[in-house]
């Protein structure tokens, strides 16, 4: 079997509402990127509450009887104004996001090719290229039932079988499936794919440390949607 080193990954770090641990730069780029356009956001809640508290309390009802009129001159610099820094904003949010989804669809050379294979209700691997330090193979992994869970273990997320990958390599991700649409979703590293019949979908990972990382499919594809768990361990 497989000797590694896993570093001790509990299914979200520091606090148990947080995201999922960061473990490819797509990942860590989507969280950045969530935090850069929320800070903009909270500013923009409260300039526009501050303008609202100014123009309904301050003029109307401390001073309901000497209501200031704007002139035909103010108002069109001020929808000028409101015009253009909303957009400036946009843009400003367009760059980073642009940016982000170029790296995700960017082709990248790699020597390991997954193929992720859904079926109804479990996912079927198969290493169809890697290096000498990988063997060649084909396996299912399905979700362990609750009565043979070991202490520690994530109920609904623990598989017979794990996707074992190696870190600090490009990894390419060929996702299908047999029957019914399914999706093959990894929180920690930024993927959410369809799995569709007939169709070949490409994803690339690079995982940047060991540990265990878990998903689940993320698209409702019948009874047994909620027991189609995937745990891929990273292994130096």
């Amino acid at each position: 079997m497989y000797k590694y080193t896993l570093i001790n990954s509990n299914l979200f770090s520091y606090f148990p509402f947080y995201f999922p641990k960061q473990a490819t730069p797509i990942s860590i780029g989507i969280v950045d990127l969530y935090h850069d356009v929320m800070g903009l956001l909270v500013f923009v809640i409260v300039f526009v509450f501050y303008i609202l508290y100014q123009s309904i309390f301050l003029s109307y009802y401390k001073n309901n009887k000497h209501i200031k009129h704007v002139d035909s001159e103010t108002q069109s610099y001020l929808e000028t104004l409101w015009t253009v820094i909303p957009g400036l904003i946009l843009f400003i949010i367009a760059i980073p996001s642009m940016s982000l989804l170029y790296a995700i669809e960017e082709p990248i050379s790699s020597n390991i090719t997954i193929q992720i294979t859904g079926k109804q209700w479990y996912w079927s691997y198969n290493t169809l290229g890697l290096n000498k330090n990988f063997s060649l193979n084909s396996f299912d992994s399905c979700i362990v039932e609750s009565k043979d869970l070991n202490i520690g273990d994530f109920r609904l997320l623990e598989v017979d079988n794990r996707l074992i990958l190696p870190a600090l390599q490009n990894i390419k991700l060929l996702i299908t499936s047999d029957d019914v649409i399914h999706c093959w979703s990894v929180p920690s590293f930024g993927i959410k794919v369809d799995a569709c019949p007939g169709r070949l979908a490409e994803a690339n990972v690079y995982i940047l440390s060991p540990g265990i990382y878990y998903g689940q499919c993320s698209e409702i594809c019948g009874v047994g949607h909620a027991f189609m768990p995937i745990t891929v361990v990273a292994i130096n």
